[in-house]
């Protein structure tokens, strides 16, 4: 069975000292794929960003995805988790969720990283249980919490990614888009669609993207917390 970085010491006990930490590794890795993307990290190219050799850097690694898991780490330790809990768990997990987003804007290579729900370095662990602790006062069972946990994670990528499509997009274009919805649902064939649209916020969605994820979040946290909350 693989073992995880994590549960390597970071210096061997033979051979010369290490002349890098994991955290320097990280924040090469993590600055090289913020100028040029997920896939411009190898361990041949982080090894040049540092002066060495690529082979150097397997004193340090076993492979890329050692060098992906410090990378995500690294910037899971970026979201501020000593913001103090206000005891309602919508609200709480929400502001964690929006603290969350803003390192995903930062860093739209994480868009690009494997999916492995259980990629969890010490940082990682840290927001996991900060989030659980949010959801003290909800009476839910243990698996409800990580699904909910998760949930807000999904949310918070994909609005991240929608975000940053939506800037690329263009307003001219957002316009036209807007326009045309609004009129083939005036036009009478999708009466539901029509209702909808009546009901619905006016304005670019893009250019309120923090009120559209707060209304999302807040509906679906509401609702997957609805039956845990105490009375």
């Amino acid at each position: 069975m693989e073992r995880l970085i994590w549960t390597r010491p970071e210096r061997g006990n033979r051979g010369p000292a290490a002349g890098h930490s994991r955290a320097e590794l990280a924040a090469v890795a993590v600055a090289l794929a913020d100028r040029s993307g997920l896939a411009a990290v190898s361990m041949r190219q982080v090894a040049a960003e540092l002066g060495t050799g690529p082979s150097s850097l397997y004193r340090y690694l076993g492979g890329r995805n050692d060098l992906l898991d410090l990378m995500a780490d690294a910037v899971a330790g970026e979201i501020d988790l000593g913001v103090p809990l206000g005891g309602d768990p919508v609200e709480d997990l929400l502001a964690l969720a929006v603290r969350a987003k803003a390192v995903h804007l930062r860093h739209p290579w994480l868009a690009e990283l494997p999916p492995e729900p259980l990629r969890l370095g010490p940082h990682g662990l840290a927001y996991l249980e900060f989030a659980l602790r949010a959801m003290a006062p909800a009476r839910l069972p243990g698996p409800a919490r990580l699904e909910v946990v998760a949930v807000v994670d999904a949310l918070v990528a994909q609005f991240a990614r929608a975000q940053r499509q939506q800037g690329a997009a263009g307003a001219d274009r957002r316009a036209a888009q807007a326009a045309y919805l609004g009129e083939t649902a005036a036009a009478g064939a999708y009466p539901h669609l029509a209702a909808a649209l009546a009901g619905a916020p006016g304005g670019d969605p893009a250019e309120d993207p923090e009120g559209l994820f707060g209304r999302t979040v807040r509906r679906v946290l509401g609702a997957l917390l609805a039956a845990g909350t105490p009375d």
